[in-house]
């Protein structure tokens, strides 16, 4: 992702946090009010009941790479997906497409993503592997860094091929971060030497939990990223037993 673009502001705004629906009703009543087919099969699929241990829960780390940050003006290039537990990541059930945005590739986007105009070219549209995506997608807790882009992008995408946008649960890594590291802003003083709020960006945060680093801007790599993130994060300073709704949003 091109996490290194986000402002400082919108860093602040995962400490907040907001309003976190019942989500197994909330997809019960989406899948009564779903017109394509596809989506009314994926909110059929459900989820587990904010009760569940996180341990016990089927989680799937997710990246976009994308043509820029405004999910209403930029689009998807590409979706890494990456199925795993807080024992075990499944490699070999990952999911990468590349995929043909509407929207023309910015060549700001290509330097960090390094997706050209040639890979896209014979590219499918998003709606041609949207069956398959949202197949993958149905029963997971999806795993981001950083909700403000998976989440709106894919709704913009759908509502703009569909008219229809998409709703699920999501764990933010970045989030989870946010309130370990920006419970309280450095005071003037500390300012004043210098110190800065600490970065609760991807490589930022896996560095402080020792894990490896990975080649950024990849989407499958970038999702793998976020997988090993919450994982640690989980051994560090939670139980696995805590109940999924304390971590969903």
């Amino acid at each position: 992702m091109i996490r290194q673009l986000l402002t400082m502001a919108a860093d602040e705004r995962l400490v907040q946090g907001a309003g976190v629906p019942d989500w197994p009703e909330r997809l019960r009543q989406l899948s009564r009010q779903a017109r394509d087919p596809r989506l009314k099969a994926f909110y059929k699929a459900g989820t587990v009941s904010g009760d569940t241990p996180l341990s016990e829960s089927p989680l799937m780390a997710l990246d976009f790479e994308t043509t820029g940050l405004n999910p209403e003006g930029n689009g998807i290039v590409s979706i890494g997906m990456m199925p795993f537990s807080l024992r075990r990541i499944r490699m070999g059930e990952s999911r990468h497409w590349v995929v043909r945005p509407r929207e023309k590739l910015d060549s700001d986007s290509v330097v960090i993503h390094g997706i050209t105009h040639g890979d896209i070219l014979n590219a499918p549209d998003l709606n041609q592997v949207l069956s398959a995506f949202l197949s993958a997608m149905a029963g997971h807790i999806m795993v981001v860094h950083h909700r403000g882009i998976e989440r709106p992008f894919l709704d913009a995408a759908l509502r703009e091929r569909l008219g229809e946008g998409i709703e699920f649960p999501v764990i933010d890594t970045m989030e989870l971060e946010a309130r370990l590291h920006r419970r309280k802003p450095p005071g003037f003083f500390a300012r004043l030497r210098g110190h800065r709020p600490v970065s609760i960006r991807l490589d930022n945060s896996r560095s402080r939990y020792h894990l490896p680093f990975y080649s950024p801007h990849h989407a499958l790599t970038d999702a793998l990223a976020s997988a090993e993130l919450l994982q640690a994060q989980v051994a560090h300073h939670f139980s696995p037993d805590t109940p999924v709704r304390e971590f969903w949003r």
